[in-house]
């Protein structure tokens, strides 16, 4: 640590006080320069290597001299976790928030980065340093052309703004590095060392690849270590927890009973805390974390997966089985990584997973500060498949990172209408040297074969595009330019797809009164919803004939309809675990879901209004505050008014006292179960 700058090294002591020198990987970027330079760079180096710790020395070098830094981030729950390990730096006297016009590190999504890029030219103006973690991640079909695009407006309107990548190794590095103008400081120094092999059934002479985790677990079980275990779906992730640990009983450490147990408690306790009975879910993650087994997927509640994740990182649960989207996001340390499915599941069938993806999930095994070594198995079914796994995936290169700009419509059209919004572009021409200036069109105009081909092919996608967007109505043509519409300014300060816009408005076209069942459907259909989705193969009647009886009428029933029928019981006051038993759904995501639905209502009222329709307001603005506090229309007023009171406490008070609470003392409030004195004094406050 000695050849970093003593106020800077001085800080990391404090807050890492675990971190007693560099290592060789650190050491390496460091003596590259990147402190001292103002050139941007992209630091390559393997999973656990201590990536943030560069980014953080950037960081605090900036801001030490008086700059302002953006830490950006592809998910949430990477931004809640280093949100939480920055704050620590407040103690120096620097400000760490989410949005840099109030903060001296602002650690933020991509999308929100890409809003300030669009919208907040003079906020992007005072930031000096940009750093983007899991750089890797802009050859990703959905978010990659975000960043992308947002590093592409960064350098028209902030050509003076540093910019460091953090990233897992890439194939194509000095393509990359070409178009961002960066150096490049690759290292494959990892602190723990990790170790790769396939295993298979017929060579451990086992009947499935079940068995073959349940071995590798019993023996972390007996060396004290833990096992993150991969499988490809939800289901999977449920069958395969529930497998092993009717399988490991009588293996269990006896000093780790308390604690499963424990950790079993808090599992049910969240869904009580909500006002719900738990769910068969919860039921079956709490019985399979008794015996120190959990699975961790989308379809728990959101502070469930927090409970498994924090006592996991404590050594309170022995195993966690989780679908792919675990490798990517919160930092989970495991000495064993398993990677049972190495198939996914596509619109072409069942593909196998990219080696990228196995090196992300391979590289979640041995956590510096956790373990001395990591292992990371790949699971065949017989020995030549376990020949051709070690060949492709241990063996084989990993895939050049492209972009996905042009292959994602969706992204091209909400990039045409932010650079129209924002002025940045006034002509098709325009648009089409914007796009030059991406990380595609740096692709194509540097490819021999493609350059030849690229202007008459981007020029053709561009004005297609053009063409869909004036046509339903977002873009206009003027004397002075391509201007937005009242439509397209709204879409473009929001970040919702064009599809759900489109949608949207014929949706309103369609019908000439406001139907409300039939509107949560059409957004329950849109790609900005996140599904309450199935359990398993169990009859779909039930959600049919909750959408018949509401007047919704469908001939195929997937996960839109459950979502939709799930949304209808929320605002009739359900709870996860009526909605569960009624549809067989994973109802814990419901609230989120919900909460996710108001908000579009909410933009669908704006639609609405800037179309000429008005008289819809006060229904939408109703079904807004009932799908954000799952309620019937009699409670709006208590649960909007009053604070954190919830819908079950304001139902019990209503069926006490009836809706007006004018003449009720606060002494008969208390009475009301869950009615403490704080919450008493709000109520009387708000009818007096």
């Amino acid at each position: 640590m000695e050849s970093i700058k003593p106020e800077i090294n001085g800080i990391l002591k404090e807050c890492y006080p675990q971190i007693k020198e560099l290592n060789p990987a650190q050491k390496a970027v460091v003596d590259a320069g990147f402190l001292e330079d103002n050139h941007n760079y992209i630091i390559a180096i393997p999973t656990a290597s201590g990536k943030t710790l560069l980014g953080v020395m950037a960081a605090l070098d900036t801001i030490l001299k008086g700059g302002k830094v953006v830490y950006a981030v592809p998910l949430i729950s990477i931004q809640n976790e280093k949100f939480k390990e920055f704050k620590k730096f407040e103690k120096f006297d620097i400000k760490v928030g989410k949005h840099p016009s109030s903060s001296d590190l602002a650690v933020m999504v991509f999308e929100s980065f890409d809003a300030l890029t669009r919208f907040s030219w003079n906020t992007l103006g005072d930031v000096d340093l940009l750093i983007v973690d899991e750089f890797h991640m802009i050859g990703e079909y959905s978010r990659g052309p975000t960043i992308e695009c947002a590093l592409t407006r960064s350098h028209i309107l902030n050509p003076g703004m540093r910019i460091i990548a953090l990233s897992a190794t890439i194939k194509n590095m000095n393509e990359l590095a070409n178009w961002l103008d960066a150096h490049v400081v690759e290292h494959v120094f990892r602190p723990v060392p990790l170790y790769k092999d396939v295993l298979n059934i017929e060579e451990m002479e086992v009947k499935n690849k079940n068995d073959v985790i349940l071995q590798v677990l019993n023996h972390s079980i007996t060396e004290s270590s833990q096992i993150l275990v991969f499988v490809s779906t939800r289901r999977f992730t449920e069958s395969l927890a529930n497998y092993i640990s009717g399988k490991i009983k009588k293996n269990l450490p006896h000093d780790k009973k308390d604690a499963f147990e424990r950790v079993a408690e808090k599992i049910l306790e969240v869904p009580r805390r909500r006002g719900s009975r738990p769910t068969s879910v919860c039921l079956k993650l709490a019985e399979c974390i008794r015996e120190g087994v959990a699975f961790h997927h989308a379809g728990l509640f959101d502070k469930q997966r927090e409970i498994i994740e924090d006592e996991f990182r404590a050594g309170n649960l022995l195993m966690i089985t989780a679908t792919p989207s675990l490798m990517y996001g919160v930092n989970l340390p495991s000495k064993n990584v398993v990677i049972r499915d190495y198939t996914r599941w596509t619109s072409q069938g069942p593909q196998p997973i990219p080696v990228f993806d196995y090196e992300q999930m391979s590289g979640r095994a041995g956590r510096p500060g956790y373990d001395d070594e990591g292992y990371s198995y790949l699971i065949a079914k017989s020995v030549d498949e376990a020949y051709n796994l070690k060949d492709h995936y241990l063996y084989g290169e990993i895939e050049a990172t492209n972009s996905k700009l042009l292959e994602n419509k969706d992204a091209v059209y909400r990039q045409i209408i932010s650079q129209v919004a924002s002025r940045l572009s006034k002509t098709p021409e325009d648009i089409q040297n914007f796009f030059k200036e991406t990380f595609y069109g740096f692709q194509m105009y540097n490819n021999e074969i493609l350059s030849v081909y690229t202007s008459d092919s981007m020029e053709y996608e561009i004005n297609e595009a053009l063409e869909f967007l004036i046509h339903h109505g977002m873009i206009k043509p003027t004397p002075e330019g391509l201007k937005t519409t009242p439509l397209g300014t709204l879409i473009s300060r929001t970040n919702y797809s064009v599809e759900t816009a489109v949608r949207l408005k014929e949706y309103t076209t369609r019908n000439t009164q406001l139907d409300i069942s039939s509107l949560i459907y059409e957004i329950a259909k849109t790609p900005d919803i996140i599904p309450v989705s199935f359990k398993g193969r169990k009859s779909k009647e039930p959600v049919r004939d909750k959408l018949n009886i509401k007047g919704v009428f469908v001939v195929e029933v997937g996960n839109n309809e459950a979502t939709a029928a799930a949304l209808m019981e929320w605002i009739e006051e359900h709870t996860e675990y009526e909605i569960e038993n009624a549809f067989n759904v994973y109802a814990a995501s419901t609230r989120r879901t919900a909460y996710d639905a108001s908000l579009l209502v909410k933009f669908y009222k704006e639609m609405c209004e800037i179309l000429n329709i008005y008289s819809y307001t006060p229904d939408l603005e109703t079904l807004t505050a009932r799908l954000y506090y799952g309620v019937k229309d009699d409670l709006i007023p208590l649960v909007v008014g009053v604070k954190r009171l919830g819908r079950k406490r304001a139902r019990a008070l209503v069926k006490t006292f009836g809706t007006d609470l004018s003449n009720v003392s606060k002494n008969e409030l208390i009475r009301v179960e869950g009615i403490g004195p704080k919450i008493a004094e709000s109520i009387t406050k708000k009818y007096k």
